[in-house]
């Protein structure tokens, strides 16, 4: 994975009030933290940092004030509508240490005929990496399965070097039977008929 390198300056204002007057000048407030040392309060260029952040588990090379830190962004905050960037905390890394990350699952093929439905139980894959070499994504091959069928974290092919970090029984995907179509209301004139005979 290459690297992004942003620029970060230290900041010293704390606070919402704070954090909206960066945001209108189109800044972005973050942490940076890490291998004990003491958190860093930062604020990135918004449009930079919201273009890194389009790839997952992105590494970042922060410039803060002149000097240099390895980063992987660990929580994301966003605006609930306009999804706008609200606030990034940041991993410190150093090259050739494992980090826990969550990967995006993706799917390729189609299900075997029927009209089942494919369900995610878990949207992303945790996993351990090397912070340098961490997978944008991992892709689980669908082609064929049928109702029942479910994909377990065992099942799903990672990269050299990633391992996961979820128990290996845990359930992925599965595909779901397609329901049934709900039997025809009576006829009103039936349900009359018989009211009347009753009588």
């Amino acid at each position: 994975m290459a690297e992004v390198k942003l620029a970060a300056g230290l900041r010293t204002d704390f606070g919402k009030g704070a954090a909206r007057r960066l945001r209108r000048d189109g800044m972005v407030p973050g942490v940076v933290y890490g291998h004990g040392a003491e958190p860093k309060h930062v604020a990135i260029d918004s449009h930079a940092l919201m273009m890194a952040l389009k790839t997952p588990n992105a590494l970042i090379r922060l410039d803060i004030d002149g000097k240099s830190e390895l980063v992987i962004p660990k929580a994301v905050q966003r605006e609930a509508i306009r999804r706008f960037l609200v606030h990034v905390d940041f991993l410190t890394v150093k090259k050739g240490e494992k980090v826990q990350v969550e990967l995006p699952i993706h799917t390729e093929g189609e299900l075997a005929p029927g009209g089942n439905l494919l369900e995610h139980l878990l949207n992303t894959l945790p996993v351990e990496a090397e912070a340098t070499n961490i997978p944008e994504s991992v892709t689980v091959s669908i082609a064929g399965l049928e109702a029942g069928s479910t994909i377990y974290a065992q099942g799903i092919e990672l990269p050299a070097g990633v391992s996961l970090a979820v128990d290996e029984d845990t359930a992925v995907l599965q595909v779901v039977a397609a329901q049934a179509e709900a039997l025809p209301a009576e006829e009103e004139g039936e349900g009359e008929g018989g009211e009347a005979a009753e009588a």
